[in-house]
């Protein structure tokens, strides 16, 4: 038969403290960890979602401005403009002068 002594048994047991401890101690400092790493994904997520909203309204204003551009540099408008508002006329035909080489 083994016979322990008590205070080999002790020693053994105060360790076993020891490391319950420390290991429920590491378990702890990781849920902080996840619950950090959780809480950063949702606010960069939020962030995401209000970066492409923003994104999204941008690219409309950018197709009106598209659409605006083309109409203001056509040529019936330019044509108007020019009529109208600077008082230009083609000239006529009297005035034309060809010249041959």
């Amino acid at each position: 038969m083994k016979h322990t002594a008590v205070g080999g048994q002790s020693h053994n047991d105060t360790r076993l403290v020891w490391m319950n401890g420390a290991t429920m101690c590491l378990i702890v400092v990781c849920s902080f960890g996840v619950i950090q790493t959780s809480h950063a994904c949702r606010q960069l997520y939020a962030q995401l979602q209000i970066l492409e909203a923003s994104r999204w309204y941008m690219e409309e204003d950018y197709g009106r401005l598209l659409l605006e551009q083309s109409t203001w540099a056509s040529y019936p408008r330019i044509e108007q403009v020019a009529e109208h508002d600077l008082r230009m006329h083609p000239p006529a035909i009297t005035d034309l002068k060809v010249f041959v080489e």
